[in-house]
């Protein structure tokens, strides 16, 4: 307390025994025991009320030790179970975390981990995933500038994540404690198998697959791959101590259109200790994209030629040349290019009126822009009988789909008559058109969507050098053609909008995160955030049905489906104000990551310990550790003094105090006659 506070407190002992004394004392006629009580009670009031009144401050001081955290982390995934230390992994916590000699020296904390991290000190060893890399991340978050030893009751195969050997605190050290039998097995393994999850009908799709092998002998294999009873590639291939490793590489043919599901597989005529990870089950949903893309021209012209060479480069599209009056059908056709049009083309447009065939309209010198006009009103034409020459310019803002810039400004330039052509609705420019250098902020190719059909204009010809120009560039057609590509892909596509739109994938494999993605849409085509939908899963095999809720995110609602076991699977996504549906599928191919594995990775746990100055025991090496840990000079507690401040006003028992003191008094004034 300061000089003043204390002089302050002096004055409140006159002005409290000054009162009490002119109360009970000053010209008192008697001082019996009664009014001595009353004035001390009095004077114990009066100067516990001046004491809250001034509110000193009472400074405390204290001696607080702190423990070095020891970090304590069980691996929970279920590999552990698979190599049958679920048992040995509990024992070995429990002995740690007992241990008197530890308990005295460390603040001991708990945690577990699989694909997630997080405290606890009761193991099921049911993960579906390993991710150390989540340990070295939050370890370092909870004990932020602290020096402080980690042991982690662990196999080493972690089958997500970043590699974890370098992601620990090196000033850390990392004790692992390594379960699981050490001794080599025969053991042959598909380590990983890299396929597309899309292929197109009639092409063929690249397989990738790496093979690993553990023995201490010479061993021959057969790697298959099959679909159902039948065997769509075949491999021989032979193993020994110093080839452990092998890599293949196949494409398979995509003969059926949907999803179809394959089994990858390793034998040997060999006994293995482990044979879950000899096969891996994989699917590739194969789509048919053939399209028939039909051009309809009066006119013979190279950009006709052009046209159909690029289309054709994909296999899926198949392009047909036929005069405006050759076409009345147009059921099968999946895009029209209309190559400049005339008033010869009145029927098909007539008829395409009533089908809404996605078109694509290129101009040049002989179109007739008057009947244009009265066909479509997405460009209006103010056409001249002037030719011009016009170069194009690049809008990296266009959106409707991908595509890069395969040098437009450097192509040669689109012969089209002069004039001035202006956009009316929802219109995006791809190409803009110059003059000799000099923009003219008219469109050059552009795209069009009115209640659903879509329109794309190309407005000149002599678009046949352009792709010559980019084989000149490149050496090459390819990215020309790409670029063709994408506009028919984009013309191909329907582009009705839905209400209720579901994004999922058809197949899943067992232990990935399986997520549902929906969004619903008002009438105006706007986000609704006051949907409630729900989705309910059937079980193809045995029909049995699973109800949830699909929660809002902040663009969409979303289904966590976890925990169904592998199996084919129907759905039906709703919404229940408007009763909108939609119905749609998904597999769970069986593939289990974490019983992949036949021993602990020893290696991968001894370069972490190294990496961290710490060291790696086995799980027979246990009072090791703790030797290792209690001899450790580094971990030391540490006394800390503690200064703490309390404002006497914080008292509620002083207050408490003064009331009983008033009433005490107040009770005897009142026993003796007083009042």
């Amino acid at each position: 307390m300061t000089t003043n506070t204390i002089l302050l407190l002096l004055l409140s002992l006159v002005i409290a025994g000054g009162l009490s004394y002119f109360q009970y004392f000053f010209k008192a006629k008697s001082k019996s025991n009664v009014i001595i009580l009353l004035a001390f009670l009095r004077f114990l009031a009066i100067f516990g009320l001046l004491v809250l009144l001034i509110n000193p401050i009472i400074s405390k001081n204290s001696l607080e030790i702190t423990k070095t955290p020891l970090a304590i982390v069980v691996d929970n995934s279920s590999s552990i179970t698979a190599l049958k230390s679920d048992q040995k992994a509990v024992e070995l916590y429990q002995k740690l975390v007992s241990n008197p000699a530890l308990k005295e020296k460390f603040d001991i904390q708990s945690y577990q981990f699989d694909n997630d991290f997080k405290t606890s000190d009761k193991f099921d060893f049911k993960g579906n995933q390993t991710n150390l890399d989540e340990v070295a991340k939050n370890l370092k978050s909870i004990n932020k500038n602290l020096i402080f030893p980690t042991v982690i009751i662990t196999d080493g195969n972690q089958t997500t994540g970043n590699d974890y050997v370098y992601r620990f605190d090196p000033v850390n050290k990392v004790y692992p404690l390594v379960v699981g039998d050490t001794t080599t097995f025969f053991d042959l393994k598909i380590n990983q198998l890299n396929v597309n999850k899309y292929a197109f009908h009639k092409n063929k799709f690249p397989v990738e697959v790496f093979l690993q092998y553990a023995g201490d002998k010479t061993a021959n294999a057969e790697f298959t791959i099959s679909q159902g009873n039948t065997v769509v590639a075949k491999e021989k291939l032979s193993f020994s101590p110093s080839k452990k490793t092998a890599s293949i590489n196949l494409l398979l043919p995509a003969d059926k259109v949907g999803l179809q599901i394959y089994k990858a597989s390793i034998q040997s005529s060999a006994k293995e200790k482990n044979n879950y990870n000899n096969i891996k089950n994989f699917a590739v949903e194969i789509i048919d994209q053939k399209s028939t893309i039909a051009i309809v021209s009066a006119i013979n012209h190279p950009d006709i030629a052009a046209l159909k060479r690029s289309i054709e480069v994909n296999v899926q599209r198949k392009v047909i040349l036929v005069k405006p009056n050759q076409i009345n059908d147009l059921q099968d056709i999946s895009v029209l290019v209309l190559y400049q049009p005339t008033t010869a083309f009145k029927a098909i447009f007539d008829n395409n009126k009533l089908k809404g065939t996605n078109t694509f309209i290129i101009t040049g010198n002989n179109t007739d822009f008057n009947f244009l006009n009265q066909q479509q009103n997405n460009l209006i034409f103010k056409m001249s009988n002037q030719r011009e020459d016009f170069l194009s310019e690049f809008h990296s803002d266009f959106n409707l789909f991908a595509i890069d810039d395969i040098g437009f400004e450097n192509f040669p330039p689109l012969q089209n008559p002069f004039g001035n052509i202006s956009t009316n609705g929802n219109v995006s420019v791809l190409l803009s058109s110059k003059i000799r250098n000099v923009s003219t902020n008219a469109p050059l190719l552009a795209f069009a969507e009115n209640q659903g059909k879509r329109t794309a204009f190309l407005l000149g010809e002599n678009s046949w050098k352009w792709r010559l120009q980019s084989h000149v560039d490149n050496q090459s057609f390819e990215k020309y053609d790409v670029f063709i590509d994408k506009i028919v892909q984009y013309l191909a596509s329907s582009a009705s909008k839905k209400s209720l739109v579901v994004t999922h994938e058809s197949f899943y494999n067992s232990g990935e995160e399986i997520i549902i993605n929906a969004q619903y849409f008002n009438k105006n085509y706007e986000f609704d955030e006051k949907a409630r939908l729900t989705i309910s899963v059937v079980n193809a095999e045995t029909k049995q049905t699973k109800n949830y809720d699909l929660l809002k995110g902040s663009n969409s609602f979303s289904a966590n489906l976890e925990g169904l076991p592998a199996g084919k699977y129907n759905f039906t996504v709703k919404e229940l104000n408007s009763n909108t549906s939609y119905a749609s599928h998904f597999e769970i191919l069986d593939f289990d990551i974490e019983k992949q594995f036949v021993n602990p990775d020893v290696t991968k746990l001894q370069q972490l310990a190294q990496q961290t100055s710490g060291k790696a025991f086995f799980e027979n090496q246990a009072d090791n550790l703790i030797s290792t840990l209690l001899e450790n000079k580094e971990y030391k507690s540490i006394e800390k003094s503690i200064s703490s401040k309390t404002p006497i006003i914080d008292w509620v028992w002083l207050l408490i105090l003064i009331a009983i003191l008033l009433t005490t008094e107040w009770f005897v004034r009142k026993y003796n006659g007083l009042l």
